[in-house]
């Protein structure tokens, strides 16, 4: 297959044979630049860009004077050249300055030619320069600045802002030659020099040549242009030093110092490999292209004569050189995500560890971030709007490109209040998830409980680990993969923003337990390729993590945002003057000479996302679990499955906080106490747990097998207890009654002694206590005691502890008989006679969430939410 370059070589070969054949017999002149463009095709093949130009000038002298009989032909070829030079250069590179406004071409790329005229109506005079050339202009200064400054405002409309600096040797003007560029110094991006400073300037244009050559080229690669063209990425800006000579310099080389002359030969010579380009006025210069103004011609267009496109109007340079500095000013621009993405997908393993780039360095080169035996974990700092949301995201990327489900588990979990790892589970709007993650935590700000399940899972899953490399005889996880070939062992990384909320004082039971087992995960979590990734605006005040010099001590990647503290040595301040969306990435504990400095890319961009997570997960296996998501601003309804109690009914009473998002249940087996008592002044939520309880006993016994009773006693709840007698008669409990006569009820259960199952669910049972003093509150007593052996269980809502004490008795009750209870607004003082420890439990009410108590399974009672039941 021919290059494009050959293909474009050729289709100049073929158009220059049927021109000159068109001409020969018409012009001698024509002939001769045709034969002139011929000679040069061959000499300077490679020179593409070149030849279009030219062969643009020999068409149109041809095509004025050809025959009729040529027209034809000559003219079509005059439209592919036409189309040609309008790819070399496009938009801002040729446009008129009516209306003419800078472009953007492909990253890392720039128009390769200029328009400074026109050769005839048709065909533009064009200049390469950028990656290509140097120029030296000779003649009239007055038209020289003119066409300097449309060179320099094309060549900053053709690229990014901040992809072009200048430099503009100005010894007679002092720089008001080109003062419409000065827009540019405040943001750095222009450097006027006046008189006895050439000598400087030369020398930092070599300087510049050299850093380049060494540090960025490396011998890896000739030319910027072709780094650009190799990697998509272009590490360095194109520099324009413009010289505008007089008395100083003069007109010939000989008025230059040996020192200047051996340095613009330097420059010349090599500059344009590494983006550092000429435009001498009154400075010959070798090699570089040429302009005569005096016979209006230039070195491209050979004897062609030029008509010069007027100088851009002041106003339109100061204007587009200010915008582009207030672009520059605001912040470097961010990377490109596609950057950190592998050619193909999931064709890297992770048995040796976890490697992937998290955005490029100054020179260009992706830096990659690892995560293994060392370093183990990692430590992500900065302020709010630093970016680390977006930083996650972009490494995120870059691990799930690489490595597949079997490869890669993630655990995410988001303590502020946002939904930031939300777009990695199934959502409203997009049905796709990512297939390496098995659990999403958001908007857990109040649910630290859920980050101590979530590491009380990983714990688990670090000993079932321990056990297997045990087992086969491995010290860590690449030898137990390689032991156990057929086993499933990915390596697991567990991310937690903001987690020191986690960790909010040593003096809180979950955050002295959250402690210690993330000092055991961190230690030893490495062996068996389970990896911590903590980020925090500000890690400094976190006495818990600074408290564990063993903990934090693991922690040896550290990955800095602009203005994050305490994340490196205290010699190591370079994160305080990096700008937007780069990061200080350091594997070594933040020790100053470890740093590497990172241009992160923009990766939270929605559409970005789903192209990716949606081919993920099209390759996902057909049996891939979806997803955990744990919304803690959501209240999740009630399962629409069936539980499974095995031999004894279960009652569903809420959603646990833990990873499984296991149903919170209350066992009511034939044994003394399998009641459940709901406490607290919620009228909605206790409702809630009633009738989770309710209609999920029902869905475990077949119609007419079990009863149903249904007490109401508060009239702010009479709505829901009707809702579940709906609920089960729909089910097939048309015995299901809905009653207030709770005297007469409680009189029948305590003389039913007929052993078929039972359920008497009241709504405020402490409301009747007055129509139950004396034999009511004896037979209430009763049912509850002995009533499980019969499979008679009471569901009751108290509104305060001490009414239910007082209806089992006062002081003196035997609060045995429940067996289970469910706390809402309720202190976990108030719970002191409920519970079996040393005073009451460590609670605090809040919304939608409620403490459980099972006494038969609990050893410390669990945080739920209750269901949402309609």
């Amino acid at each position: 297959m021919r290059s494009p370059r050959t293909a474009v070589a050729t289709e100049v070969a073929s158009a220059l044979g049927q021109a000159r054949g068109a001409a020969r017999a018409a012009a001698a002149g024509a002939a001769e630049a045709l034969a002139d463009s011929e000679l040069r095709l061959r000499n300077t093949e490679d020179d593409v860009l070149r030849l279009r130009d030219e062969l643009a000038v020999g068409l149109a002298a041809a095509r004025a004077v050809s025959t009729d009989a040529a027209g034809t032909t000559l003219a079509a070829r005059t439209a592919t050249i036409r189309a040609l030079v309008t790819t070399a250069a496009p938009g801002a590179a040729s446009a008129a300055w009516d209306g003419w406004t800078p472009s953007r071409p492909e990253r890392g790329t720039a128009p390769a030619l200029y328009r400074i005229g026109a050769v005839s109506p048709d065909i533009p005079a064009l200049l390469p320069l950028l990656d290509h050339a140097h120029l030296a202009i000779e003649g009239d200064p007055t038209k020289a600045v003119g066409v300097v400054a449309t060179l320099l405002l094309r060549a900053l409309g053709g690229t990014a802002p901040g992809g072009l600096r200048l430099s503009v040797y100005d010894p007679e003007q002092l720089g008001g030659s080109l003062a419409g560029f000065a827009a540019l110094s405040p943001a750095g991006l222009a450097s006027f020099y006046g008189p006895g400073a050439l000598t400087g300037l030369l020398d930092e244009l070599v300087e510049e040549i050299r850093r380049i050559h060494e540090t960025v080229l490396a011998g890896e690669y000739t030319s910027l242009r072709e780094l650009a063209a190799t990697t998509g990425r272009r590490p360095e800006p194109w520099r324009v030093a413009v010289l505008l000579g007089d008395g100083s310099i003069g007109d010939s080389v000989d008025d230059l110092s040996d020192r200047q002359r051996a340095q613009l030969d330097r420059i010349a010579r090599t500059g344009a490999a590494c983006g550092v380009h000429l435009i001498t006025v009154g400075v010959p210069t070798t090699p570089a292209e040429t302009v005569d103004l005096d016979n209006r011609t230039t070195s491209v267009t050979g004897p062609m004569r030029i008509s010069l496109d007027p100088a851009p109007p002041a106003e339109l340079i100061t204007r587009t050189c200010r915008g582009i500095a207030e672009i520059v000013a605001a912040g470097p621009a961010p990377g490109v995500f596609a950057d950190l993405l592998p050619e193909k997908l999931w064709t890297e393993s992770s048995a040796a560890g976890l490697v992937a780039p998290i955005g490029e360095a100054a020179d260009g080169r992706l830096v990659d971030l690892a995560l293994g035996d060392a370093p183990p974990h990692a430590l992500i700092g900065g302020p709010s709007g630093s970016g680390k949301t977006n930083l996650l995201y972009a490494w995120l990327g870059a691990l799930c490109s690489r490595y597949s489900p079997d490869e890669l588990e993630l655990y995410l979990l988001d303590f502020k209040e946002g939904v930031s790892f939300a777009r990695f589970a199934r959502g409203r709007r997009d049905e796709s998830w990512l297939p390496h993650v098995r659990l999403v935590g958001v908007n857990v700000n109040s649910d630290r409980e859920f980050g101590l399940a979530l590491l009380r899972f990983l714990a688990g899953e670090l000993r079932r680990r321990a056990e297997a490399a045990k087992l086969h005889e491995a010290t860590k996880l690449e030898e137990l993969r390689t032991e156990d070939p057929g086993g499933r062992w990915p390596r697991i990384v567990a991310v937690i923003d903001e987690f020191q909320v986690l960790l909010t004082t040593m003096r809180d039971p979950v955050s002295a337990e959250a402690t210690d087992l993330m000092e055991d995960l961190a230690r030893r979590g490495r062996s068996q390729g389970i990896h911590l990734v903590l980020a925090s605006q500000d890690i400094g005040g976190i006495e818990a993590l600074w408290g564990r010099s063993a903990l934090v001590s693991q922690f040896t990647l550290r990955i800095a945002l602009p203005k994050a503290r305490r994340m490196m040595a205290e010699n190591n301040v370079v994160s305080d003057v990096i700008p937007r969306y780069h990061a200080v990435v350091n594997p070594d504990s933040g020790v100053l000479p470890a740093n590497k400095v990172v241009r992160v890319p923009d990766a939270g961009s929605r559409q970005v996302w789903e192209d990716l997570q949606r081919r993920l997960w099209g390759m996902r296996s057909p049996d891939a679990p979806e997803p955990i998501l744990f919304d803690g601003s959501h209240v999740p309804p009630l399962p629409r499955h069936t539980p499974d109690g095995g031999r004894d009914p279960v009652a569903w009473v809420g959603q646990t906080i833990d990873v499984q998002a296991r149903p919170a249940h209350v066992r009511l087996g034939r044994t003394p106490g399998r009641n459940l008592a709901v406490l607290g002044t919620r009228v909605g939520e206790a409702c809630s747990v009633l009738g989770a309880a309710v209609l999920s006993l029902a869905r475990q016994h077949a119609p007419g097998t079990a009863r149903f009773t249904v007490v109401c006693l508060e009239p702010d709840a009479v709505d829901a207890a009707s809702t579940v007698i709906g609920h089960l008669w729909s089910a097939g409990h048309t015995g299901a009654a809905l009653r207030d006569d709770v005297v007469e009820v409680l009189r029948e259960l305590a003389a039913d002694d007929s052993g078929d199952p039972h359920y008497l669910i009241v709504y405020a049972v402490d409301a009747a206590a007055s129509r139950l003093a004396g034999q009511g509150h004896v037979n209430l007593r009763r049912v509850m005691q002995s009533g499980p052996e019969r499979r008679t269980h009471v569901l009751g809502w108290w509104r305060s502890v001490s009414r239910l004490k007082d209806d089992l008795g006062g002081t003196a009750a035997k609060l045995d008989v429940v067996g289970a209870w469910v706390a809402l607004d309720v202190h976990g003082n108030e719970l002191a006679s409920l519970y079996p420890g040393q005073g009451g439990p460590a609670w605090y009410p809040r919304e939608n969430r409620a403490l459980f108590f099972d006494r038969a399974h609990h050893r410390v009672p669990e945080i739920m939410i209750p269901y949402e039941v309609h």
